[in-house]
């Protein structure tokens, strides 16, 4: 309980109260809480009266929608990124296209959210004036909810339908070059089912980034079909799969010095890009739940780090010796390296960066995200067609 509450709360114990109704309090998680009567206990305050508005009838749906399912957990919203190591050791080509989807798809993410100025829930009902009387509804905060960069279009939604789009569609070209009219109907099933899933996890996705109030619904929406539009994208864009590490360099230039310049050009015409961070910082419950990775520029380094680390990885002689050799074609060289690459990652994750110093944290930042990559591309492949020629050598 929050120290206005808690203080109320104990101006009336031992039968002296001092409390009067209405008066209202905050707990630790920011959700406003009201006395019904004298003394009453406090109650958590869900307006039903809201204006007809969109942002506010979209607000008062999350409102009621977590008055109304408590929150015992969230929806997942299947993170895509523990797919890429099953691709890319299955089918190299497309791995490549998932993981430039993934960099391409969320660096237009973050320039759409800079022109399109979106709130976030959680903060825009504390900051609007259309709720009268201190009216409006209230949301509840999670510790995924506290978001710093603007909220329109959702990275989440957008991101989790590129990739999966790429998947999908990657799954069906295998069954498209079946001929016979048994096959043929195999691939209508076939296809019926895998965009089946495909939109199951992205209404799950979109609700699940609604629920947590970190967007709003249309927000989620206008992510799902930019990230479809992106796959799409490079469904006709072939020259990826043949690009250098000059090309990867050069790539990795045009997109970090155009977001900066654009960041630069507005800051000069006083227009502050990173304008949502001081809101998520006054408005979030938790300061706890404020982290560094999710400003703007934290994921563009990220997603940099791993397309520069994809480049060099796919251009090393690491690569060309163990995935282009005789191994490459085993199925027990796949498995392997599929194993040994999720195995990594999860090492991976145990690796924390350092905050205390954003430029430190950017730059450590860029470095995690490319070694990953470069681990599943050409470091664990290596180390498993190492080990497998020496076996073999043995045996021999």
């Amino acid at each position: 309980m929050g120290g206005a509450a808690a203080e109320i709360l104990g101006a009336c114990g031992g039968g002296r109260c001092r409390c009067r109704e209405g008066e209202a309090a905050v707990d630790l998680y920011g959700r406003r809480l009201t006395r019904r009567g004298n003394c009453s206990p406090f109650r958590y305050e869900h307006n039903h009266n809201t204006a007809a508005l969109p942002a506010p009838s979209q607000t008062l749906v999350i409102s009621l929608w977590h008055r109304e399912c408590p929150p015992y957990g969230t929806v997942p919203d299947f993170p895509p990124a523990g797919y890429i190591p099953f691709w890319l050791q299955l089918n190299q080509v497309v791995g490549t296209k998932m993981i430039w989807v993934a960099v391409i798809g969320d660096w237009f993410n973050l320039i759409f959210k800079w022109i399109l100025f979106g709130h976030r829930p959680y903060w825009w009902v504390q900051e609007t004036m259309i709720y009268p009387n201190q009216s409006s509804p209230c949301l509840e905060q999670f510790p995924i909810t506290c978001e710093t960069g603007p909220g329109s279009p959702s990275g989440h939604a957008m991101g989790s339908s590129c990739v999966w789009y790429v998947m999908v569609t990657a799954a069906l070209s295998y069954t498209v070059r079946w001929k016979d009219k048994s096959a043929v109907t195999l691939h209508r099933l076939t296809w019926s089912f895998l965009w089946s899933i495909f939109w199951i996890i992205q209404i799950s996705v979109c609700i699940s980034r609604v629920f947590i109030a970190t967007h709003f619904p249309h927000q989620v929406i206008l992510g799902v079909f930019a990230g479809i539009l992106v796959a799409e994208a490079f469904e006709h864009t072939p020259a990826i799969q043949t690009a250098s590490l000059r090309m990867y360099i050069k790539t990795n230039l045009f997109l970090f010095i155009f977001a900066l310049g654009f960041y630069l050009v507005l800051k000069l015409l006083d227009i502050d890009l990173l304008w949502s961070v001081p809101k998520a910082k006054k408005w979030c419950a938790n300061p706890d739940w404020i982290n560094i990775d999710t400003t703007p520029f934290a994921g563009l380094v990220r997603n940099l780090g791993a397309l520069f680390g994809l480049g060099f990885g796919i251009n090393s002689e690491m690569f060309v010796t163990s995935c282009k050799g005789k191994n490459s074609c085993k199925i027990s060289f796949r498995i392997l390296c599929i194993a040994a690459s999720l195995a990594t990652l999860q090492l991976y994750n145990f690796v924390k960066i350092p905050t205390h110093t954003e430029y430190l944290f950017y730059i450590l930042s860029f470095c995690k995200s490319a070694a990953m990559p470069l681990t599943v591309v050409a470091l664990v492949p290596y180390c498993v067609h190492s080990l497998m020629r020496s076996t073999e050598k043995k045996l021999n």
